[in-house]
């Protein structure tokens, strides 16, 4: 069937000749400013006249801030952004990607009548195709999660597949998702628009001016305007100097480049890959320019309409990445042509498009594609440099995600936050460890394969690892951890028994009931009935120490519950932002009157620091130091776990001489200055040790030695999990984030409203208690659902309240205590025309609920946090009533 079109091809191959694209046009204001000399300051000064770069300029403008300079080292839309595929796609794993391109689709429409420069849209729809049962569930969970948030959308079957576009062939696929209001559009034109309409707001714009670099303050004053060390005061380019109070690195894939050419330098992790696509000539009859855009994931390729003819391309097994030295283009040219390379691709497309045979092909276009570490565009400011915000790495969805990332980019600049919570974007979600360029060159040949490879629930990377390890990495190794990666440090997820087929464990993949079931089920009864042992280093630890009161009094401003309490003991807590959400959920210790301990979640490291950082005072008295790697971190857990510590170190340590929430240092075994404290982050009884690394291997065996006889084993987070989920215990970056409050989630406990001093949020607090909260955290127990049989529910389930949408699970898990599943999310009150409403203890116990995974609703029952434990004994499910747990 493809003997024709591979002839040519094969044919087309001794013919080298490198081609290129029509050149982009430059805007009127552009040419126009090249003309005048580049202005001596400006609030804002954008690198970058690509989609983002105009985007970000477009809404800063809309915004209400003018004073903006837009530099383009080339000529605007002269760069990745002219090359892009025109599809723009709202089918999106993630809920604030299935946003951002819902809010650039509604943007886009009505771009054209807004500056009159036409852009190309049309409204074709998009048709994601299903060749397998697992690819048709990974589908109906983007359909469920697409519904509730507005964007219409269905499964539908091959035939109705055939019926939208006649020319695919459909025997091998098993169903298919249509999302009618996907479009397609020029890019380029896209980011002319925006560049004109910001042009029109007061945006200057200057083409062919290159930043060289970003000036970053080292002193107390600059032109006599007191500027924190450390901030953003200008940049120097190739036509002289721009004093700025603000920097946006949008230079694509260039950004990394830039990022280190600073004076103090900023990482920004991403690393470019060729990507190709075909153009064919018009069909006889030309297609219609309203035939849906075809994703075929399963056979790695997209097709959309191209001037009566199709342009095609995909994401191949076998990426090739550019640039790994820093080699620099101007305006990116058309790479070469590799017919050899896109044959897969290629023949995968006349398999869905028999038909094809009879057009003549234009030419095959390789231009370059940005990728990221973990496949999620990349935004918000550095972490290094105050006012140094960056908007990059999108992951070959540009155009899609233009618009709403460059809105939310832009009011986080205006507003110190953007509205909607995108910690799953944010820069800070990376530390300088992503930077090498060998580690992005690896992972970067295995991200763009995954772009349309199907991801089941706890996949993993495989490039990139055991980058960080705690000091007993081989040790757990050898007794069977399966391991996963969190902010690059290895965590085990749970051990494999000896008598375990391993390579089938490692190969399972699956959203139903995982083959990994019944291990964890015995590391978690281990934890409720005897010891466990998990090896919790990665966790964040500061230090935060000072000469006098300074270091209590900066703590009790930054964070909101009472740390002035006796030395010794454990405060949960968190920071909050003005708002009053959690910009940080940790625990803190008082290790002496001038010294605090404080542990944080893993992927917590660099975002605390730099909280921690912009608002501490430059003070030579106060210290603030990441010791994260000077400790080794064991969690015992257990009713076990006293008679293993009283063995090892001779000290009582029952309730009444080691109070809950108490930290003291000790020894344990022949080692000195391990810090002990009474509690797991489980719920469950237990310790949690911090040694020294130099004695964490000595600690080990000695905890694993004298442990036998009390049944110790080794364990993993996935028991964590379980175990934390079930106690309803609220995690940041899953259940928490920068828009949840401690009165949404049940943690008024760990506020102090009057503790004698203000506190960032306490204000907005005060505000919602009297006032009411819109949302509430709630647990859910899934009541008619089967373990064994039925699809299990995993993150991001839409919750129903009485048939109404009212949100959606943040984390699951299978309680082996209750041997139900349950989910945590939160609920909102939405009045009949769309408007939130306070959401009561009343409004959430009235509600019959059910869960919606991939489109199929289990009944659930809701309750509120906090309640009386259920869990001091196993029971079957069917003696668990709801009336057991007791809710405020």
């Amino acid at each position: 069937m493809f003997c024709r079109w591979l002839s040519i091809i094969r044919r087309r191959r001794a013919s080298p000749a490198r081609r290129r694209c029509s050149s982009a046009r430059g805007s009127t204001s552009a040419a126009e400013a090249r003309a005048a000399a580049l202005p001596a300051q400006a609030q804002v000064v954008i690198c970058g006249g690509g989609i983002m770069g105009t985007s970000v300029a477009y809404h800063l403008s809309k915004m209400g801030w003018k004073d903006v300079v837009l530099l383009e080292q080339g000529r605007l839309a002269a760069g990745s952004t002219r090359f892009c595929a025109g599809i723009l796609s709202t089918a999106r794993h993630l809920t604030i990607e299935q946003k951002m391109a819902d809010y650039s689709n509604k943007l886009y429409q009505q771009l054209e009548q807004e500056t009159g420069i036409q852009t190309g849209y049309v409204r074709t729809g998009s048709i994601s195709l299903a060749q397998t049962q697992d690819r048709l569930i990974s589908l109906k969970r983007i359909n469920s999660r697409l519904n509730v948030i507005g964007i219409p959308s269905e499964i539908i079957s091959p035939k109705k597949v055939a019926e939208l576009h006649p020319l695919l062939n459909v025997h091998d696929l098993v169903g298919a998702l249509h999302v009618p209001e996907d479009a397609v559009l020029s890019s380029a034109d896209v980011a002319l628009a925006l560049a004109s309409a910001a042009s029109q707001n007061g945006v200057q714009i200057y083409d062919r001016t290159a930043v060289l670099h970003v000036m970053v303050n080292d002193r107390t004053a600059v032109l006599h305007v007191m500027v924190k060390k450390g901030q953003v005061t200008g940049v120097e380019t190739d036509k002289g100097q721009i004093e700025c109070q603000y920097f946006v690195n949008c230079a694509g894939q260039w950004a990394y480049e830039l990022g280190l050419s600073n004076e103090e330098p900023v990482s920004i992790p991403l690393h470019a890959c060729e990507h190709f696509y075909l153009l064919t000539r018009p069909w006889e009859t030309p297609l219609q320019s309203s035939t849906p855009t075809v994703v075929d994931p399963d056979g790695r390729i997209y097709i959309r309409n191209w001037q009566g003819g199709i342009l095609s391309g995909g994401f191949e097994k076998n990426p090739k990445p550019i640039f790994t030295e820093g080699k620099n283009q101007l305006e990116i040219q058309n790479l070469q042509e590799d017919w050899d390379h896109f044959e897969p691709l290629l023949s995968s497309l006349l398999r869905r498009m028999p038909e094809l045979e009879t057009l003549e092909i234009l030419k095959l276009v390789n231009c370059p594609e940005t990728f990221t570490p973990d496949m999620r565009c990349i935004m918000g400011e550095s972490p290094a440099v105050q006012g140094y915000f960056v908007l990059a790495g999108m992951n070959s969805a540009g155009l899609s995600f233009g618009g709403g990332a460059g809105r939310y980019l832009a009011e986080w600049m205006v507003h110190g936050y953007p509205s909607e919570n995108v910690w799953e974007l944010d820069l800070k979600r990376f530390g300088a460890l992503q930077s090498s360029r060998t580690f992005l060159r690896h992972r970067v040949m295995e991200v763009m394969p995954l772009m349309y490879d199907l991801k089941v629930p706890r996949w993993d990377f495989q490039t990139g690892r055991q980058l960080r390890t705690s000091p007993l990495y081989d040790r757990l190794d050898a007794q069977g951890a399966r391991w996963m990666e969190k902010h690059g440090f290895e965590r085990p997820k749970y051990f494999v028994p000896p008598d375990k087929d391993l390579l089938a464990l490692e190969q399972s993949k699956t959203f139903y009931k995982p083959d990994w079931f019944d291990i964890v089920e015995s590391e978690v009864k281990c934890c409720k009935e005897a010891v466990c042992v998990i090896d919790m280093s990665s966790f964040t630890k500061f230090e935060i120490t000072s000469t006098g009161d300074q270091a209590l009094e900066i703590l009790q401003y930054l964070f909101s519950n009472d740390l002035d309490v006796p030395v010794g003991h454990i405060v949960h807590t968190g920071m909050l932002n003005e708002g009053g959400g959690y910009e940080n959920d940790c625990s803190i210790a008082r290790l002496n009157k001038r010294s605090f301990f404080m542990i944080s979640p893993t992927d917590q490291q660099v975002h605390c620091w730099a909280w921690l950082k912009k608002h501490m005072p430059s003070d030579s008295s106060l210290l603030l130091e990441d010791v994260t790697w000077k400790y080794t971190a064991l969690n015992l857990i257990g009713p076990r776990a006293v008679d293993v510590l009283s063995e090892l170190s001779y000290a009582p340590m029952t309730p009444d001489h080691f109070p809950s929430l108490f930290c003291k240092e000790m020894s344990v075994g022949y080692a000195n200055g391990i810090r002990v404290m009474s509690m797991t982050h489980t719920g469950e009884p237990g310790f949690m040790l911090y040694i020294p690394i130099e004695y964490a291997l000595h600690v080990y065996n000695e905890v694993m030695s004298v442990g036998q006889k009390y049944g110790i084993r080794n364990a993993g987070y996935y028991a964590l999990r379980s175990l934390r989920i079930e106690k309803f215990f609220a995690f940041w970056g899953q259940d928490l984030n920068t828009l949840t409050t401690p009165l949404e989630c049940g943690r008024e406990s760990r506020v102090k409203l009057e503790k004698g001093m203000d506190f960032i949020g306490r204000h907005a607090l005060l505000q919602q208690k009297q006032n009411g909260v819109y949302k509430r955290f709630t647990m859910f127990i899934l009541d008619d659902h089967d373990t064994d049989l039925d699809l299990w529910p995993w993150w991001g389930e839409p919750i129903y309240r009485n048939g109404q949408y009212v949100g959606k699970t943040t984390s699951s898990a299978y309680s082996y205590t209750l041997e139900r599943h349950v989910c945590l999310g939160f609920v909102q009150n939405f009045s009949d025309t769309g408007e939130e409403q306070v959401v009561t203890a009343d409004f959430i116990n009235r509600g019959e609920y059910e869960i919606d995974i991939a489109g199929h609703r289990f009944q659930a029952k809701a309750k509120l946090y906090p309640f009386t434990s259920l869990f001091t004994h196993k029971r079957r499910k069917d003696d668990v009533e709801l009336s057991d747990l007791h809710g405020k």
